[in-house]
């Protein structure tokens, strides 16, 4: 056989790594700073408009008597809902001279890479990737010239008001604490934003108002279409928003000692004890409450990306909660490259940044941060903004460094689905193949309502990572899971190839009750018949309906990212026991489907935790089997944008 040239994008096309520049933004971050030591004003009091007060941690460059030094500087804003004591609680530790350097020295050295408990590596190296910074306090960043202020939103922490999840008045106070920072003595009138989660979206919602001074901002795991991402991915919500939801009203009911308005802090809390939580809990037995569709409530959370002006890092992970919205992010931004960055890599939203600072990875994301705000808010030409500008772990491949993603070289491919076996998963509820040519037979295959689904990746990435510590089926071998799915697989790559984009399955399907819930997993397959997870997707049949003017299509017109409207008024009568067509939204990925590695579809009828109906819908459901059914005038297909040659 004629050996077949790999791709380009198989290989970096720039340095991930950021080359000699990048070694002097580490060179920097690792001298000694310009002050030595920092100084701490705790419980700062910032009134607002309407009356509330929000409570901030202020961190200023000081001198070695522990006095702020005088002079302005510029400022960076991490506004959370985690509260601040915590996330001082966790500065403080890693300040703690034995203790700190223990932690960053087992974070760096601890590898159990290869063996039965290699996902407990992939919470560990968190810390070395520089994220723990990021998340607490960077206070290397302050002792060379900034000033950091962590603040608790409203009705969080020790701030008073009532929580107002990502919503209007929380965006005002956003606005409102940058106008306060700007007026301050020791700031300079130069304001960055930066934080992880909530704190990332909360830096988008406020660049994209375009606030005076908001120079630039650093966005970790951000979220821009926060319904379709969490809240009712495919109609179905997830076990991570009660979870989330019930850790944060019971964080903020834990406030600083002393210094806080006492009175109204008690009154707020009484007033919203558990914020939205019960609310929800409602809308999910009885499916009244409007947030379990699309509704326009979502409309004041999204923030308008295209809006933003200000430079912006962003920063995600192909198994995030919020899926692959860094690149959405990116590709909406109005921004030149450069000033506008993404960085993705292969992981959860609990350990961003790991491995970073190793040979053939990018910078440690504390040295990225300090490079984009000298760049941005102190005007040091360090060239930041020629790195990337588009950086990426492929999933089963190395990092590479493009202009674009997805890659515009990617060809949209159709892969049919056909009931004739692969003889690859004897372990699967059905075994069936995936090839480029359609099948010419019919023929159905049923799957069956399981729990098998919560060993699976999907279960680690809806719980943020945490179950990656379990290995096994929580990572990197879905074989458990798939004893509940319908399982399609092609045959052995001939050559490498690239997955580059979101996907599409247009699924023919037999719905034996009112409602079914379709939950599709697409995995690589290795020789040794291990299958890991790339990319997931869901939707209740009753969901499936499509705007087309939102959907994105290939040049032959099938959809390579289905919009599904989620709200109540689209909803979709299912009838029961007649054929109906879905198109299944799957999750944007860059993926290397090595040389002997096969692609493969697995369909399942449930994916509890990460695919969870609310009961209104579980119950059309009766736990009922459903069919898939392989019809050649009227195939099922996977629309998978692939680079190179795999001869499927």
């Amino acid at each position: 056989m004629t050996a077949v040239e790999p791709h380009p994008l198989l290989r970096p096309q720039r340095d991930p790594s950021g080359g000699e520049a990048a070694q002097a933004w580490a060179a920097i971050t690792a001298q000694a700073p310009q002050y030595p030591r920092v100084s701490v004003s705790a419980d700062v009091r910032i009134p607002m408009s309407d009356g509330a007060a929000l409570r901030a941690y202020v961190f200023r460059p000081a001198d070695a008597s522990g006095a702020p030094v005088p002079g302005t500087f510029p400022t960076v804003l991490n506004l959370t809902p985690y509260n601040k004591l915590l996330i001082k609680g966790i500065d403080t530790i890693l300040e703690t001279p034995i203790l700190g350097r223990a932690i960053r020295k087992f974070s760096s050295a601890f590898d159990l890479t290869g063996t039965a408990f290699d996902g407990i590596t992939e919470i560990t190296r968190v810390v070395a990737g520089g994220a723990a910074d990021l998340l607490s306090v960077n206070r290397h960043l302050v002792r060379s010239g900034y000033v950091q202020m962590i603040v608790d939103v409203r009705g969080t922490g020790s701030s008073t008001g009532t929580w107002d999840v990502l919503g209007t008045r929380e965006q005002l106070d956003s606005i409102e604490v940058i106008e306060w920072a700007r007026r301050q003595y020791w700031c300079n009138g130069r304001i960055g934003m930066a934080g992880i989660s909530y704190s990332a979206i909360n830096a988008l919602q406020a660049a994209a108002k375009r606030p005076d001074g908001l120079d630039a901002i650093f966005a970790v795991e951000g979220s821009v279409d926060i319904v379709r991402e969490i809240f009712a991915t495919g109609g179905a919500t997830s076990a991570f928003i009660p979870l989330w939801l019930a850790a944060v009203n019971g964080l903020k009911w834990a406030p600083a000692v002393r210094g806080i308005d006492t009175v109204a802090w008690l009154r707020d809390r009484v007033r919203s004890p558990a914020t939205d939580l019960f609310d929800l809990a409602k809308g999910f037995v009885t499916g009244n409450d409007p947030r379990i569709y699309d509704d326009p409530y979502y409309d004041t959370i999204d923030a308008v990306i295209e809006d933003i002006t200000a430079p912006t890092f962003l920063y995600g992970c192909w198994h995030d909660i919020f899926g692959s919205s860094a690149p959405d992010i990116y590709n909406r931004l109005a921004l030149e490259r450069g000033s506008k960055q993404l960085l993705v890599g292969d992981g959860y939203h609990v350990n961003p940044g790991i491995g970073f600072g190793e040979p053939g990875f990018p910078p440690r994301l504390d040295v990225l941060e300090r490079a984009w705000f000298d760049r941005w808010l102190c005007d040091i030409d360090n060239g930041i903004e020629n790195y990337g500008p588009v950086t990426l772990r492929q999933q089963g491949g190395n990092w590479t460094a493009h202009g674009r993603f997805p890659a515009p070289q990617a060809q949209s491919r159709r892969l049919y689905l056909s009931t004739e076996k692969s003889n690859t998963a004897a372990h699967a509820a059905g075994d069936g193949s995936l090839a480029y040519e359609p099948s010419t037979s019919s023929g159905v295959l049923t799957v069956r309502p399981s729990l098998r689904a919560v060993v699976s990746r999907d279960t680690t990435q809806v719980l943020a990572g945490v179950t990656a510590l379990l290995g096994g089926g929580f990572t990197y071998d879905n074989r458990f899971a798939e004893g509940a799915a319908a399982t399609f697989t092609t045959e052995p790559a001939r050559a490498d190839a690239v997955l580059s984009g979101p996907m599409n399955l247009h699924l023919r399907v037999i719905c034996r009750a009112r409602e079914a819930l379709w939950a599709i997993m697409i995995c690589d397959v290795a020789p040794d018949g291990k299958s890991t997870v790339l990319s997931n997707g869901a939707l209740l049949a009753s969901r499936r309906a499509v705007d087309d003017e939102r959907s994105l299509f290939a040049p032959n017109g099938d959809y390579t990212r289905p919009y599904h409207p989620l709200t109540k008024a689209a909803v979709l009568p299912v009838p029961v026991g007649q054929p109906i067509t879905l198109d299944i939204d799957i999750l944007g990925t860059e993926a290397v489907i090595a040389t002997g590695h096969r692609l493969r579809v697995a369909v399942f009828a449930t994916d509890a935790t990460r695919f969870i109906p609310i009961l209104p819908d579980l119950v059309r459901t009766r736990l009922k089997p459903q069919d898939i059914a392989i019809d050649p005038h009227d195939p099922s297909y996977l629309v998978v944008p692939v680079l190179g040659t795999p001869d499927w």
